[in-house]
Formats: structure tokens, C-alpha cells, sequence
């Protein structure tokens, strides 16, 4: 803002245009004249006087590059929407001097909160109170109407008249106590979940952003990113926003044990900084993004998976059956579960891992992927108990989050006959109880009786030979 615009001059402009536009006809094209291009805000009529004449000027944000930008050295030349700028440093006074902590934080939390503002009111009050922290006159002698650009100050109460009578009084009272109430330097804190966290269970994290002040900012956006857990959409990214006390709050589930959650956002800098104008030092130094930084943030946490207790008992005496291997399978009974990092259970041949039951026949497998539906199947049988290959004993369930699934296996004792068959006789029964898998007597007893039925034969043979 600040430079002069005398309907004449414009007029002697364009008949100039005009006049180099014909002379260069058939010749080459003449390159289009710079311009400011106004952004939001308001038109000061009639604005404050400097060099001895009147100026009408806008106050609100300028379009630089495509970029929206403010100014901060009143009345020097505005910035052209082709500018060329570069790093100028820490924002000062119009005249040099260094901000006060205090007025460097308010500035750099306005252009952090209203920066990219589009109404009118809002940037034009913006603007204004850029101004007025940075060129408010030291004395009386500021304000002389004869001084030039570069050293007359900010009349303020000249400017809150029009602003006023603009509607945009309000405007400015209202950025004025926002910046006095949440200024920085602010605190970001990153809060993990009470307690363990369970894979596939989600909790909840939480972000908290405090003023100078050590009041909750509100309305602060905060993006988040999470690596082996996801979000309520089920993705690894997503945006939260602070509540009125400044606390932001992201369901996150785990997917895997080991759980990060990473967020940056932007906060107001501790000096703003500022652009100057390439090779024009008349114009007006910019702010933009100079009244921000990035803060980033980042916490860890170990989730817990799904927990799966299985009892190997006999059906008759309930009590555990000890050293039973089980394979711990999907819910089809080929496949292997899964563990809390999403990979397959196997044994080092490539099969569904085994459980062993201990002394109390009771095997536990733990940090399982949850939700998920998983059978215990039987692999190697238990000494003296019924058990068929084809169709082994098994038990199925679902692993959920934070939970124990307790799961039972129960086998019934395997009997042969009590007798066994000897002699003619199909109902005459030998004596002999035995299991499945035959005691060692009882092969002995059953060996001397086929000798016995041996010699008997061969002695019926020998007999009826010698008779003849």
C-alpha cells in the first residue's frame, strides 16, 4: 500500500501505452506492464497524507506470484503480482528497530491463523494491524505530512476511522484480542493411550496445544501419520483438529505390535521473517508464511495381540492330558493362523505351527492378529485314547482384541474287547483288557498264545499223519 494513484497520470499512462503500442505495430510485441494485483481487503478514500499530497491506497493483502502476501513498510511502493522476492530477515519497525518478543509473537500468530484469509474485512483488518505494530509513530514528528515514504509512520486512529465506517472495526478487535489470548510460544504435547493397546482394538491418542498463556488453542489442525495402525477410515493418514480446550483426538488402531504415530503441524515462529523486493528497495517488504513453522511430534507404543489358552482333558476324569501336540490353524484347519504382525504360524517345515500342552494339559499361544477365527486341531495323539487321522478332535474360535479365547479339547479313553477269542468257539472269549495302542505284556501274552495254537496245530498235523 502506499503508492499514488492520480486519475491523470493514469490517463497520461494509457495514452503512452497506446502510443508505444502503435509505433511498435509490425515491428515485435511490447511485454505487458507490471501491475499490483489487489487481494482482499478495503479501499482507504481518502487515505493519509505524505510528500505533501493525498493518497488513496488499498489495505488488505496483495497477490505476489500467485501467492497472497501483506505488506509491512506503510506507504512504500506496493508490490507488483510479478515481483521478484528473496529472504529480507526478522520482521522489524519500519525505521529498524527490533519487535518486542510479545508484538513479534502477535504478529507471527495472526499471519499464522489469517494469512490465507478472503474476506475483505478480515484482511483489510490484518493489514492495519500489521501496520500498526510495526509503524506507529515514535512522536509527533511521524506523523508530518511532509515526509516521504520511506519515513513517514502509520496514522492508526485515522485508519480505525475508516475501518469503522468500512464495517471492519469489529474485525479488528476481535484479531487484536485473538492474537493477545494465543500468541506463542504454544506447547504440543502427544498423549499415547492409557493402558496396554490390543491389535485390532482402536484407542485413543490425543494432542494437546497450549498458548503462551497455557490455554487450550482451539481450531489447530494437526496431520497425522501412523505406521502398522490405521485410522476410523483405515488408512495410515489422516487430520485432526483441536476442540475449544485445545485437545485433538485420533482413534488409532494397531495393526502390528509395534505401533508409531508421527504429526506435524504448523505453529506461530518465534521471529517472523519477512521478503524484500529484488533490486527495488522503495517497495514494500512481504510477509506470508514468515509468521509460522513446522513443530513435529511423534510417539510409540507396543500393542498387545490376541491370547489363545487351549485344554487338552480326558473325557471321563476331566483331567489335562499332558505333552498333546496341537496345530494351530485358520478356521479351515490347513491353513496357519496369523501372528500380531500379519504373517503366517509355521513349524520350519512350512505346516501350522504346534502348541505342546504342559504338565496340566493347558497350551497358550499369544500376540495372535485379532479379530480372527482360528481351530486348534489335534497332531499327535495321546497315548491310550481314541483318535482318527481323518478326522482329528479340534476346537475353533475367534481371537478378539484385548481378549483370552479359552478353548477345550476333550478325548475319550480307546478299549479293545475285554476278551479276546481262543479255540473253536466264537463266543468262547479270552480275558484282557489293552488300549489302542497295545501294552507291551499284553503282546507278550498275545505271542505265547499263537505259540500255543501253533503247537497245538502242528501236533493235530503230526497226529493225523501218523495214522495213516
Amino acid at each position: 500500500m502506499g503508492r499514488t494513484r492520480h486519475p491523470g497520470r493514469r490517463l497520461l499512462g494509457l495514452i503512452g501505452v497506446s502510443l508505444l503500442g502503435v509505433l511498435s505495430l509490425g515491428t515485435m510485441a511490447t511485454p505487458a506492464l507490471a501491475a499490483e494485483q489487489n487481494g482482499p481487503g478495503i479501499e482507504i478514500k481518502p487515505g493519509q497524507r505524505w510528500s505533501n499530497s493525498d493518497h488513496n491506497y488499498h489495505l488488505g493483502a496483495y497477490m505476489v506470484g500467485g501467492k497472497q502476501v501483506f505488506c509491512v513498510q506503510f506507504a512504500m511502493d506496493e508490490p507488483d503480482a510479478n515481483e521478484k522476492f528473496e529472504p529480507g530477515g526478522d520482521l522489524t519497525t519500519k525505521w529498524g528497530d527490533a519487535l518486542s518478543p510479545e508484538v513479534a509473537a502477535k504478529i507471527s500468530y495472526l499471519l499464522l491463523r489469517y494469512g490465507n484469509t478472503k474476506d475483505n474485512n478480515e484482511a483489510a483488518a490484518l493489514a492495519h494491524l500489521l501496520h500498526k505494530y510495526t509503524a506507529t509513530p515514535r512522536n509527533e514528528g511521524d506523523l508530518d505530512d511532509s515526509l516521504p515514504s520511506d519515513k513517514i509512520g502509520y496514522n492508526v486512529g485515522l485508519h480505525e476511522a475508516q475501518l469503522k465506517k468500512a464495517g471492519a472495526d469489529g474485525d479488528v478487535a476481535r484479531l487484536e484480542k485473538d492474537a493477545e489470548a494465543n500468541r506463542g510460544p504454544w506447547k504440543v504435547e502427544l498423549t499415547a493411550p492409557k493402558g496396554d493397546q490390543a491389535i485390532g482394538a482402536p484407542g485413543d491418542w490425543t494432542v494437546t496445544v497450549t498458548n503462551a498463556a497455557g490455554k487450550g488453542v482451539a481450531d489447530v489442525p494437526i496431520e497425522l501419520t501412523l505406521t502398522n495402525a490405521t485410522g476410523p477410515d483405515g488408512k495410515e493418514k489422516l487430520t485432526v483438529k483441536t476442540d475449544k480446550d485445545g485437545k485433538a483426538t485420533a482413534k488409532v488402531t494397531p495393526s502390528a505390535e509395534d505401533v508409531t504415530v508421527a504429526g506435524k503441524l504448523s505453529v506461530p515462529a518465534d521471529k517472523p521473517q519477512v521478503q524484500k523486493a529484488v533490486g527495488k528497495p522503495k517497495t514494500q517488504r512481504v510477509v506470508a508464511t514468515g509468521g509460522e513453522k513446522e513443530h513435529k511430534l511423534s510417539g510409540k507404543t507396543k500393542a498387545k495381540g490376541g491370547k489363545v489358552s487351549v485344554t487338552k482333558v480326558d473325557a471321563k476324569t476331566g483331567k489335562g492330558i499332558p505333552s498333546v501336540g496341537l496345530r494351530l490353524t485358520g478356521e479351515d484347519k490347513k491353513s496357519p493362523a496369523l501372528g500380531a504382525n500379519g504373517k503366517p504360524l509355521v513349524d520350519p517345515e512350512g505346516k501350522p505351527a504346534v502348541l505342546t500342552t504342559g504338565a496340566d494339559g493347558v497350551a497358550v499361544a499369544e500376540n495372535l492378529k485379532t479379530p480372527q477365527k482360528i481351530c486348534i486341531v489335534e497332531a499327535t495323539p495321546p497315548h491310550g485314547y481314541n483318535f482318527d487321522p481323518n478326522n482329528p478332535p479340534s476346537a475353533c474360535g475367534e481371537v478378539k482384541p484385548g481378549e483370552t479365547l479359552a478353548l477345550k479339547i476333550d478325548n475319550v479313553p480307546s478299549e479293545v474287547p475285554r476278551t479276546i477269542p481262543a479255540g473253536s468257539e466264537p463266543n468262547v472269549i479270552a480275558q484282557g483288557a489293552t488300549t489302542s495302542a497295545p501294552p507291551v505284556a499284553a503282546l507278550a501274552a498275545m505271542g505265547v498264545l499263537a505259540a500255543i495254537v501253533s503247537g497245538l496245530v502242528g501236533f493235530v498235523v503230526r497226529r493225523r499223519y501218523g495214522q495213516r
